[in-house]
């Protein structure tokens, strides 16, 4: 047997390599399709996306006696989204005539159940709700309870935020017009569509790189889900094959729905703005069940570039890419032409350019997150698309923010100060429930920088000395509110130094002046002698039992404010106060749930008695006189003098703080005024603190301090210079309140003699006591 040619055997040893090789390049690619396989499946078999919690306000209440009226029920309605109409026109709409309003609730998933749609009528009178009717059975209504503002979501720094919807939540309009624009051969075609890859693929040789797409729905998914914005060939090569994968395993309805929840739309500082559930509250602050043609042609026509058609930084690129858009609904028959001339004539409508924040209250939403990592990790509050329901008042949020912004430009300028060199915080809270209704972390309210709310801890000055004074009024058979204290030079020993001499801020003394009077003139000698008097250890007491969650050293200095605390610490202190010495632990959360509506916490109250409620209502009447006749008195220059609030002045030294805390029968806001640097403000708790919390108070509609005293107070009239009971027949007496047996028992010359018959009762009622 003759042996093959050299030439021959070459042959078949170069056919035979090369047949190993196609075989081993078959498998390994073979296997590497296998790998890219189980890379899709397990990427939309399991959670397809990190979920951030969702943070959302408190939802308003509608019921008889609210105290708003038509024009202020408009504004929260168009705050939330809803649109004015001629008449209610779905979910989401409402219109005025005269002293009623009509709207369609939005359906919404509470934390305590779903709430339909309705269409109720409200009306008014008076500047209140004088009832609301259902508007299909003509029944009352005692309350209803409108969906709440999304105000923000916690989710990981630049990170992706999106809002879930279900196919048979978004629009048959969406579908459609992404399909005409992006895709129009989607439903027919395996997930590619090789005419357009063969036109990008020649476009790209004769350029020597990537410089045209030819992307269907599928592959623009898998670009984003699963590979990185790099230009390549390789890289176009595995979308393409992935997105042939994405086909087999998947159908058509799952693939569009994750694009639609996926797709890129724009971005919002450090979060990116995935999806058009979110894209809709993003551009049009309203669901995107409600959005008009015009509304939905614009976030269709963004897909195409986020950026480059972003239509806050460049209108007119957007205007003319929404109008291209309609255009093409309207030549694949998914708009009447007439509609869609009049869409395109129309503006933009996308609401205001939001500030540098990535969340709409950022102050707020940092407390909520401190909050929630009492009980939950941190990955499941940027991963399990939580909901969270809190306590934030946008009404009174918004009065803040303007307060605090204006006020402190106000400032500046009445003071000659340098613009823009005060910053500040405010914390509002709900008397009766210890909610937290609003907090502003500086001066520019949307700026998720350092939260001076929470964060900032400065000397209070005489924000403290309230405590001062309960811890003498527990003792009345010491301490009444007329007891003369004395405001006469004083040196406190010090261990390690000379002696401590505080001084009055205005560098004089008045000798003897009644309790009451050295807290509403804020007098610091007469207070640290009365401070010194009772011991320091009992003043930290009362400080604990008001609600400080530190323990500050027990130094004589601590008596005018020397300690560094928060706003936040100091709301906490005067809510307590203002209950009337019920301690409620101060809360921004209502509820949380999961995404899918199921309850996982509530956050009940937890009022526990902290100190008695007549000598704390003696406080309070204290400092009623602070904004009466006292440091606060200014306050009324801008509130109804009829209107009774109780607070305090606190200054610290060389000017470098300036506070004021006081609350109503309903609220209670601190404010805190300074500079970050810590040089002086050249502004008194009053000039400055004082001047932003009035007009806070006025604009949140404060309401009256009751007055109601507790059962064990009387209220006595009495001559204050000279200690005696007085009655109707002397000028100049004064009505204070007392603890029983603890009131004057000697009458002044001016006062009538007692009724034999009444004094033996009054004994008798005493001796029962």
């Amino acid at each position: 047997m003759s042996r093959a040619p050299p030439t021959v055997l070459r042959k078949r040893w170069l056919a035979s390599t090369a047949l190993l090789i196609l075989c081993l390049s078959a498998l390994a690619l073979g296997g590497y399709i296998l790998w890219l396989d189980r890379q899709v499946r397990a990427r939309f078999d399991g959670a397809r996306w990190a979920l951030p919690a969702h943070v959302y306000a408190r939802p308003l209440e509608l019921y008889a006696g609210l105290r708003v009226d038509a024009h202020g029920l408009a504004g929260r309605l168009h705050r939330l989204g809803y649109r004015e109409q001629h008449s209610v026109a779905g979910p989401g709409t409402y219109a005025v005539g005269g002293h009623t309003v009509s709207l369609e609730t939005r359906p919404f998933t509470f934390w305590d159940g779903h709430q339909p749609a309705r269409t109720v009528h409200v009306r008014f009178a008076g500047g209140r709700v004088t009832g609301i009717g259902d508007a299909s059975t003509g029944k009352p209504e005692a309350l209803i309870r409108l969906d709440p503002l999304l105000i923000g979501s916690i989710y990981p720094v630049h990170g992706a935020d999106r809002i879930l919807l279900r196919p048979d939540r978004v629009p048959a309009l969406l579908r459609r017009g992404l399909i005409a624009v992006e895709d129009r051969d989607f439903y027919s075609n395996p997930g590619i569509d090789f005419g357009a890859v063969a036109r990008a693929l020649a476009a790209d040789v004769m350029a020597g790189r990537i410089v045209q797409g030819g992307s269907t729905i599928t592959q623009q998914l898998v670009k984003n889900f699963f590979l990185s914005n790099r230009r390549t060939l390789w890289r176009k090569f595995n979308e393409a094959v992935m997105a042939v994968l994405l086909q087999v395993h998947y159908s058509k309805r799952d693939i569009l729905n994750t694009y639609v929840n996926e797709v890129y739309l724009g971005q919002d500082g450090d979060r990116s703005i995935h999806g058009f559930g979110l894209a809709s509250y993003f551009y049009f602050n309203k669901p995107l069940a409600e959005l008009r043609p015009r509304e939905i042609a614009l976030l269709a026509g963004l897909v195409k570039g986020p950026s480059y058609y972003d239509p806050r930084r460049h209108p007119k690129r957007a205007l003319a890419r929404r109008n291209v858009v309609l255009g093409i609904f309207a030549r694949r028959g998914l708009l009447p032409p007439g509609q869609t001339r009049r869409a395109q004539s129309r503006p933009l409508g996308v609401v205001a350019e939001p500030d540098e924040a990535t969340t709409q209250y950022p102050a707020f939403v940092d407390l909520v997150r401190r909050q929630l990592l009492k009980q939950y990790r941190e990955r499941d509050l940027t991963s399990q698309g939580l909901r969270i329901f809190t306590t934030l008042d946008p009404k009174i949020q918004a009065n803040a923010e303007r307060e605090m912004t204006q006020g402190l430009s106000r400032l500046e300028k009445t003071h000659h100060l340098r613009r823009r060199s005060l910053q500040g915080a405010v914390v509002v809270v709900s008397v009766q429930s210890g909610d937290v209704l609003a907090v502003v972390g500086g001066r520019n309210a949307r700026f998720a920088g350092f939260n001076r709310a929470l964060d900032a801890r400065r000397q209070v000055g005489s924000l403290l000395k309230p405590a001062v004074y309960l811890t003498a009024l527990k003792h009345p058979g010491r301490y009444t509110l007329i007891t003369p204290v004395k405001d006469e030079p004083i040196a406190v020993p010090r261990p390690d130094g000379p002696p401590w001499k505080p001084r009055n801020y205005e560098r004089v003394f008045h000798g003897d002046v009644a309790l009451y009077s050295a807290l509403a003139h804020s007098y610091n000698v007469a207070t640290v002698r009365l401070g010194m008097a009772l011991g320091v250890a009992n003043v930290v007491n009362t400080l604990s039992a008001l609600g400080l969650d530190q323990r500050p050293a027990a130094l004589p200095s601590l008596l005018l404010g020397a300690v560094n605390l928060s706003v936040l610490q100091m709301a906490q202190i005067y809510n307590t106060l203002a209950s009337g010495g019920f301690y409620n632990p101060l809360l921004a959360i209502k509820a949380v749930t999961t995404r899918d509506g199921r309850p996982l916490e509530r956050y009940p109250l937890q009022i526990k008695p902290a100190e008695p409620a007549g000598p704390v209502y003696l406080d309070t009447w204290a400092m009623e006189q602070v904004l009466r006749t006292g440091t606060a008195r200014s306050a009324y220059n801008v509130l109804p003098k009829s209107l009774i609030l109780a607070g305090k002045t606190g200054t610290t030294d060389d000017l470098r703080d300036s506070w004021f805390a006081g609350f109503g029968e309903d609220t209670e806001s601190v404010v805190w005024v300074g500079r970050d640097d810590n040089q002086s403000t050249h502004l008194t708790g009053a000039s400055g603190a004082l001047q932003i919390w009035s007009r806070l108070m006025r604009d949140n509609g404060a309401q009256s301090l009751s007055g109601d005293p507790p059962g064990d107070v009387t209220m006595v009239p009495v001559m204050v210079k000279s200690a005696k009971r007085a009655d109707a027949q002397c000028q100049g007496a004064l009505t204070v309140p007392f603890i029983n047996n603890s009131s004057p028992r000697q009458r002044a010359p001016c006062a009538a003699p007692p009724h034999p018959v009444r004094h033996a009762l009054g004994w008798l009622r005493g001796l029962l006591r």
